[in-house]
């Protein structure tokens, strides 16, 4: 059967802590102090007062004064000498009585306090190492490399001014073809009826390409220094040109001799004699024209060049003023 004073869901009372464990070892290590204290005070009141002179042995051994051990027996009874209004015997107290002076003997009397190590006290909870802390790669901000826009590459005008001279080339065979027929029709050596194959004839020689050669690579190469400058650079240099495609003229008909089969003085000569010809002019004008005509169209385009290199230098630097920009797909 169950216990119906049963204390079950009752809160039980909780062991005193260590403090109070040493503390009730201490008082009761105190409380035997003190009892024997006063048992060798007692024993000293019962001894004679005072020791004849002559019952001195000096002799005999010094004997340090020891507390007297009593039995137990003996401390539980009374004393029979003790007078009435004497204090009661401290040795004959229950608590005198249980205490055991036999098993290892007598305690020795020392004034010195008496020191109780306090008893070392675990813990009975289980010790928790700090936590290693681990840097998250996510936790730290991670720096954003941005690549900076390159700066825009200016364009040029030289190929430009390429293109246009092969169609100024064109133009210098047309009109020198058109010289050199009125020139021959001029003399009489051209009729309604040789006509074709003069103009055949004509583009079979190098007295024609040559010179339309010439000044093809005089352009280009003028085009290519002036580049995006403007059509004033074409009208002062195209004479450059113009000199180049009278010269085109000499090396054309030495070409056309050949020179490989002349002598020195018989090249000579020939030069010589195609310094002032007509046709010889008329290549000088002719180039010099040209240049100027289709210098002033690569002008043109140089200047739209020009225009298109301010505007993306302009948006390069609107570009960097804004900073990177971070766009979601």
């Amino acid at each position: 059967m169950s216990d119906p004073k049963s204390s079950y869901g009752e809160p039980v009372e909780e062991p005193n802590g260590v403090d109070d464990v040493v503390g009730r070892a201490n008082e009761g290590l105190a409380d035997a102090e003190a009892a024997r204290r006063d048992a060798v005070d007692a024993d000293s009141s019962t001894a004679p007062a005072s020791t004849p002179a002559d019952a001195y042995d000096a002799s005999a051994p010094a004997v340090a004064d020891e507390p007297a051990v009593v039995p137990a027996d003996e401390a539980a009874a009374p004393a029979t000498d003790t007078p009435a209004d004497a204090e009661p015997d401290p040795w004959a107290s229950p608590e005198a009585a249980s205490l055991d002076y036999t098993s290892t003997g007598a305690p020795v009397a020392d004034d010195a306090p008496t020191v109780v190590a306090a008893p070392v006290v675990t813990p009975s909870e289980p010790v928790v190492a700090e936590p290693t802390v681990v840097a998250a790669a996510a936790a730290a901000p991670q720096p954003i490399f941005v690549q900076a826009p390159e700066a825009p590459r200016p364009r040029g005008n030289r190929a430009a001014a390429g293109a246009i001279g092969l169609l100024a080339a064109l133009a210098f065979a047309v009109l020198y073809l058109a010289v050199w027929l009125g020139i021959d029709a001029i003399e009489g050596d051209l009729t309604g009826e040789n006509v074709g194959t003069t103009v055949v004839g004509a583009l079979g020689t190098w007295s024609l390409w040559v010179p339309v050669v010439v000044f093809f690579f005089a352009f280009w190469l003028l085009g290519a220094i002036i580049n995006r400058g403007r059509w004033g650079a074409w009208v002062v240099f195209g004479i450059l040109v113009g000199v180049a495609a009278y010269g085109g003229h000499i090396l054309g008909a030495l070409f056309q001799a050949p020179f490989w089969e002349l002598t020195a003085t018989e090249g000579g000569d020939l030069a010589e004699a195609e310094l002032l010809t007509p046709l010889a002019i008329a290549a000088f004008v002719i180039g010099r024209e040209l240049t100027i005509w289709f210098g002033a169209w690569a002008a043109s385009r140089a200047k739209r060049v020009t225009e298109l290199n301010i505007e993306a230098q302009r948006e390069y630097e609107r570009t960097l003023e804004a900073g990177p920009q971070l766009v979601r797909a």
